[in-house]
């Protein structure tokens, strides 16, 4: 196991994750939404939804999620419907500008957890990711050796992915200092989000990770 996370791989990891996609748009959302604390949470839960992917590639059943087949498609189509559920409940909100998990009465930071995790848990970028790139870095191939340097690699893209996102909703949050969360301002920053959702969600449907 020795040597398995190369520099080669991290670059790999934080090119992955610093490109925009739609766990960098929720949790950007959220923490224009709610403040840096949501924005932490909504990072945490898009990382815990890289994990069923990663247990998939390490228990070798690659076969079933190849692009092309019936469970890749069914989980690219529920990530465009969700995508376009986010961007809507986006569009329909009025007032002071809310991350795309609140809703009126409800434990907010669960409903971000739960909303985080689905976002990344249909993303079938990070599907192609662990069962296509990862197995690369892991010598031994599917065998016991193999296996426990996939996990330790696994681990190391959710801590890059968890830290990533938590600078991009660093970010956002400072950007809902400086703009308020009502008027104008709040409005059309709401419609960005929703906007951004939507064009991931059209990208997802013609065959775009």
């Amino acid at each position: 196991m020795d040597g398995a996370v190369s520099a080669e791989y991290l670059l790999t990891c934080l090119v992955v994750a610093a490109l925009p996609g739609t766990g960098a748009v929720f949790t950007m959302a959220a923490a224009a939404g709610r403040g840096a604390r949501a924005g932490v949470v909504a990072a945490l839960a898009c990382t815990l939804g890289t994990v069923p992917h990663a247990a998939v590639a390490v228990g070798g059943l690659a076969a079933l999620m190849q692009a092309g087949s019936a469970v890749f498609t069914a989980v690219r189509w529920a990530g465009v419907a969700y995508l376009l559920f986010l961007a809507w409940r986006l569009l329909r909100e009025r007032g002071p500008l809310a991350a795309p998990a609140q809703e009126a009465g409800a434990p907010t930071v669960l409903r971000v957890l739960a909303s985080g995790v689905a976002v990344n848990l249909l993303n079938p970028k990070l599907t192609v990711f662990f069962l296509a790139f990862l197995p690369q870095f892991a010598p031994g191939g599917a065998g016991a050796g193999g296996a426990a340097v996939m996990v330790v690699l696994s681990a190391v893209f959710m801590a890059v992915t968890f830290a990533v996102f938590a600078v991009y909703g660093g970010l956002a949050a400072l950007v809902r200092g400086r703009i308020g969360q009502g008027g104008a301002a709040g409005a059309w920053v709401r419609r960005a989000f929703a906007g951004a959702f939507a064009v991931l969600a059209v990208r997802l449907a013609v065959g775009g990770v």
